[in-house]
């Protein structure tokens, strides 16, 4: 038996996020019916984050175990060939029988790319959100120290959470406009329910003139999601690296 770890790139434009669902297809439904393609086993397929439908990955951590000889550094070019284009593995090795892609995770970072022109872009369309008004984006960088560090993220949290705990740690978070996109970065210990996404929601308003940047503080404290901004939609985040 072997543990094999796959690094994954994905395109979430087709798909509903990467847990199996009974009546929509997923990014680990498709690749694990790819890894059947190749090993003609059944496995399970271990993702380190749960991405939502519409919801991108640069650097998605997976594994599974498997009685296959095939050599790891034939994996990914094997369960490529089978995949869809809109699906890649990028890197494939072998770890201790012991390794879990999510429990083993220390850090995830996550960016999301806005969009702010007056008329959307068809090139970017499936992957930023569009936002016509200008934003002010020196403000939005301002409000973004008060989420660093260890605090209690409920009023960043959607319901239907099954965290045992809303308390996480932001170990990076930036802001930098590029052309027309404005790129925001957050790294962190783990995340709530579309914390990513109501965050992002909340500095627009910010940039919107809305609310100030201090009160992203105040909403932080009052642990009240209805304080905090809408969700932002899903084409805009990006998995883009997780740490152990």
């Amino acid at each position: 038996m072997r543990n094999i770890v796959l690094v994954i790139e994905y395109d979430g434009t087709n798909y509903h996020g990467w847990q199996i669902q009974k009546n929509a297809v997923t990014i680990q439904e498709v690749i694990t019916k790819a890894i059947k393609k190749i090993t003609l086993e059944d496995v399970d397929l271990i993702g380190s984050s749960r991405t939502d439908a519409g919801v991108h990955a640069l650097y998605q951590v997976a594994n599974f175990k498997t009685c296959t000889n095939i050599p790891t550094s034939k994996i990914p070019n094997a369960l490529n060939s089978v995949l869809p284009a809109d699906i890649v593995i990028k890197d494939a090795f072998e770890a201790d029988m012991d390794f879990h892609s999510r429990y083993f995770a220390k850090s995830k970072r996550y960016k999301y790319i806005i969009y702010n022109r007056k008329v959307n872009s068809p090139i970017y369309r499936n992957y930023s959100w569009h936002i016509s008004k200008s934003l002010d984006v020196e403000k939005m960088r301002e409000s973004l120290k008060y989420l660093e560090g260890t605090h209690d993220f409920s009023a960043f949290k959607a319901s239907g959470s099954s965290a045992k705990s809303p308390v996480r740690t932001v170990r990076d978070i930036s802001l930098k406009k590029n052309g027309f996109n404005i790129e925001f970065e957050i790294e962190a210990d783990g995340f709530l329910y579309n914390m990513v996404r109501i965050i992002v929601g909340t500095i627009v308003d910010v940039g919107l003139g809305k609310i100030n940047p201090i009160d992203v503080k105040e909403i932080l404290d009052s642990k009240n999601r209805c304080m905090a901004g809408k969700t932002a939609p899903p084409q805009g985040l990006f998995l883009t690296k997780i740490y152990y």
